[in-house]
């Protein structure tokens, strides 16, 4: 591992630059270290690169930090990169705005995917306090349908379908939770067409109609991305350059994560069988001692 990092040959070839935030541990950073790291990824495809390959991961999470990575490579290694893909972070784009001038940015799908996806659970949470006026219960009717809200409508079962819409009926006001639904689908959509053109035009209306949308967190979404809208459509004219081999890093790298067994807690420890007292007898008050 050290050898590979110290390699500077492996910062030859790379055409397609991959950045993201990467949460390393959640503890105390005076005991583990930096928290947030800067993760930089070659997505290159090629022979030479049949898959992606981690080149770094730098302590810091800020436009700073990426800024001075790409710095500290030389004028070389910024004159070849092409697409550099990176998650909704402004940081990140100014880096490579002013580092990599010539380059096409990309935002990244799964961020993409994962805004639009939590936008209904905002407006879900919202209308339970509303309607309810507490957080969700077992056996609220949005409460129940709260992981199906995340899931893509195209793999749900007739039974989960029906679960969506007896909660979308069984109140007025759920009404936006349904609407805030339909479009966190149409988002996720445009990035399943049979071709980029077949996606590119969907995800241009969207830019358009969704920051007009009466549901505010449907709104906010759509304001995010009329803000990305070059990065948000250059995914269709670079044939779906996307972090997502950058996620895999961190999946393995969490899978790869050892936990210790930890020994139990007194009141996990099971109670020894106390001794058996046999329970004395009680008479009828009604009986009488024989004499002997």
């Amino acid at each position: 591992m050290q050898a590979a990092s110290d390699d500077p040959a492996r910062f030859t070839g790379v055409r397609v630059l991959g950045v993201d935030e990467h949460v390393w541990h959640h503890q105390d950073r005076r005991r583990r270290g930096p928290r947030e790291l800067t993760g930089i990824v070659d997505l290159t495809r090629g022979e030479d690169h049949p898959t992606a390959r981690l080149l770094d991961l730098v302590p810091g999470r800020s436009g700073t930090v990426h800024e001075n990575w790409l710095e500290e490579r030389g004028e070389d290694f910024p004159s070849g990169i092409q697409i550099a893909t990176l998650d909704p972070f402004q940081g990140y784009k100014n880096a490579i705005d002013d580092q990599l001038q010539d380059t096409t940015s990309v935002l990244d799908a799964f961020h993409i995917v994962k805004l639009a996806g939590d936008a209904p659970g905002e407006v879900r949470r919202r209308v339970q306090q509303d309607t309810l006026g507490h957080r969700g219960r077992k056996g609220d009717p949005l409460y129940q349908i709260r992981l199906l809200l995340r899931a893509s409508r195209d793999r749900l079962t007739k039974r989960q379908q029906e679960r969506l819409r007896e909660a979308f009926t069984a109140d007025e006001a759920h009404i936006s939770v349904k609407a805030a639904y339909r479009c966190a689908q149409q988002v996720r959509e445009v990035f399943h067409q049979d071709t980029p053109t077949q996606g590119q035009r969907p995800a241009a209306r969207l830019i358009q109609r969704l920051p007009t949308c009466p549901i505010p967190e449907i709104a906010r979404l759509g304001r995010t991305l009329r803000k990305w809208k070059d990065a948000f459509l250059a995914y269709f004219d670079t044939d779906g350059a996307s972090n997502a081999p950058h996620g895999s890093h961190q999946r393995n790298h969490r899978a790869g994560q050892t936990h210790r067994q930890r020994l139990p807690q007194p009141h996990q420890l099971p109670t020894p069988n106390a001794p058996h007292r046999r329970r004395p007898r009680r008479l009828h008050p009604h009986s009488t001692l024989k004499s002997l």
